[in-house]
C-alpha cells in the first residue's frame, strides 16, 4: 500500500495568493501523485480573511483541510501540524509555489526508497533557478556559511519544499528551538548529524516578487541560530 502524505502551506495573510494556489496543487496531486493525500492550510494567526477563504476552499475541494495557529512563525506551523499528523510521510511547500510541482513525487519517491528527509535545492548543479542577483548572493553565502561551520551534505537548507517521514519527523522536531525561518536549518543540521539520510532534488524554481521576506531580518535570526548550534552543541536526538 502506498504510503500517505500530508502537505502543509504555511500562510500569514494570503487571502489573494490562496485560491489560485490550493486549485493548482490540488489539480497536480489529482494527476500526478498516487499515494492518498492531504493538503492542510496552516494559518499562522491571519489578520485578513485568509480563514474564511481557506474554509471556503476545505469546502470546493476534497482532501483540503484547515489548521488555525494564534502565533506567528513558519516553524511554529509546520511544528504543530506535523507532530499532529497520522501521515506516513509529512511535508510543506511555500503558498506561492515557486518550486515546480513536477518535483513532489520526486520527494515522495526518495521517501519510499529509505530516506528519511528530502529536500528541494536550489542550488545544485542541475537546478533551474530565476532569481534576482541579490538573492542568489545572500542564499549561496548563507549555504556555504553553514557547510564551513557544520560540514553538512545538504547544498540548499532554505528552499520551502521538504518533506519527511512521520517517524524522523517525531524524532527530530522535538529538539529544534526555533519557530520561524530558522526551523529548515535547525531541522537538517540536526538531521545530518544524528546521522539521518537526506536526499536533496534539484528543481526548478521561480523568484515570487511580491515575497514579504524581511531578507535582514531573517538573516539576522539565521546567524544567531547557527552560532547557537555551533557553540551551544547539536541537541541530542535519536538516530534512525
Amino acid at each position: 500500500m502506498a504510503a500517505s502524505v500530508d502537505i502543509v502551506v504555511p500562510v500569514y495573510n494570503e487571502e489573494d495568493a490562496l485560491p489560485g494556489s490550493i486549485d493548482r496543487l490540488t489539480g497536480f496531486l489529482n494527476a500526478n501523485l498516487s499515494n492518498p493525500w492531504r493538503v492542510i492550510i496552516a494559518d499562522n494567526a491571519s489578520i485578513d480573511n485568509t480563514r474564511p477563504v481557506s474554509e471556503e476552499l476545505c469546502r470546493q475541494y476534497p482532501g483540503v483541510s484547515y489548521f488555525y495557529l494564534p502565533q506567528k512563525g513558519r516553524g511554529r506551523a509546520l511544528r504543530a501540524t506535523w507532530l499532529a499528523s497520522e501521515a506516513d510521510l509529512v511535508s510543506y511547500m511555500d503558498v506561492d509555489l515557486s518550486t515546480d510541482l513536477a518535483h513532489f513525487p520526486q520527494l515522495v519517491e526518495a521517501l519510499e526508497s529509505g530516506c528519511h528527509v528530502a529536500v528541494g535545492s536550489r542550488l545544485s548543479r542541475d537546478s533551474q533557478v530565476t532569481r534576482g542577483f541579490k538573492r542568489e548572493f545572500i542564499s549561496r553565502s548563507y549555504n556555504l556559511l553553514i557547510k564551513s561551520m557544520f560540514f553538512t551534505p545538504f547544498p540548499d537548507a532554505q528552499c520551502g519544499f521538504k518533506a519527511l517521514t512521520r517517524a524522523a519527523a517525531q524524532a527530530i522536531i522535538p529538539h529544534i528551538e526555533n519557530n520561524n525561518w530558522f526551523f529548515d536549518t535547525e531541522l537538517l543540521i540536526i538531521a545530518a548529524k544524528r546521522g539521518y539520510r537526506i536526499s536533496s532534488i534539484p528543481v526548478k524554481w521561480d523568484d515570487d516578487p511580491t515575497s514579504t521576506v524581511n531578507i535582514t531580518g531573517t538573516a539576522t535570526e539565521d546567524i544567531k541560530g547557527l552560532l547557537r548550534l555551533r557553540f551551544g552543541g547539536i541537541p541530542p536526538a535519536p538516530g534512525p
